[in-house]
């Protein structure tokens, strides 16, 4: 069934009303007609399954009919902040981390970035981005949509970190050695509803200034196997294993 978030303003009592790209994507994409039952999703995470009566071009109405029982979230909350990548490799970490069930993402700039983002072209990037998440939350049917917050430097990326409660970045050097820390012992330590902020460096990595820099404000650092990954690929490694571990052995 089909899945829809809409926003908190537009659910009245027992309906809801759903407007914009969604009545194009229902109507004209996927060809619904009155009646057709589709998800609807209330920001707070509740969802519920709908019948809708098309009202024109432009609004559908949707009437309540069960509330869902259901949560496709992880037990944790994970929160990639992400090195600035080159290309559109960060479209695509936001595309596949949510569907591997982050809760948000936060764009930071790196010493070893390449890419440094244009201020006047921000708004436009963003909107980009909230489509990804929106579209990719839908398919993967979660409960939420990640929350993508503004870019920031390292010293707004230390800052942030005080509000998590276990802080992570993968690190080569840690794949060079064999007293490492394990990402899988660490992974079997959290508890439900641990606010897990984990820090991906860009291409080249991170600079030995910031990683003394991470490590000095309570960061650990980690070993994602023996291999060294690309930046686009360690992110979707940490929430793949926190899946694996967390939701498919039934550890929590």
């Amino acid at each position: 069934m089909q899945r829809y978030f809409i926003p908190k303003s537009n659910w009245r009592d027992n309906t809801v009303i759903i407007t914009g790209d969604d009545v194009h994507h229902m109507l004209r994409v996927m060809r619904f007609r009155d009646g057709d039952k589709i998800i609807c999703n209330h920001p707070d995470g509740q969802a519920a399954i709908c019948k809708i009566h098309p009202q024109d071009h432009d609004t559908v109405v949707a009437d309540i009919i069960e509330w869902l029982d259901e949560s496709g979230e992880l037990p944790v909350h994970v929160t990639i902040a992400q090195g600035l990548p080159k290309g559109d490799k960060f479209d695509l970490i936001l595309q596949k981390g949510t569907e591997l069930g982050a809760a948000g993402f936060i764009p930071f700039q790196s010493e070893r970035s390449i890419v440094i983002w244009d201020k006047k072209k921000a708004e436009k990037k963003y909107q980009r981005f909230a489509k990804i998440v929106k579209e990719a939350s839908e398919q993967s049917h979660r409960n939420r949509i990640p929350e993508i917050h503004a870019l920031v430097n390292m010293n707004g990326l230390v800052e942030l970190s005080h509000h998590y409660d276990v802080l992570l970045f993968p690190f080569e050097e840690e794949a060079k050695t064999d007293d490492y820390q394990s990402f899988a012992n660490i992974v079997k330590q959290m508890e439900p509803n641990q606010r897990i902020l984990v820090c991906i460096g860009p291409e080249g990595g991170f600079s030995d200034g910031e990683a003394a820099a991470l490590k000095t404000n309570g960061f650990s650092p980690v070993r994602l196997g023996p291999r060294i990954l690309r930046t686009e690929t360690a992110s979707l490694y940490v929430l793949a294993s926190m899946s694996y571990h967390l939701e498919e052995l039934g550890c929590k």
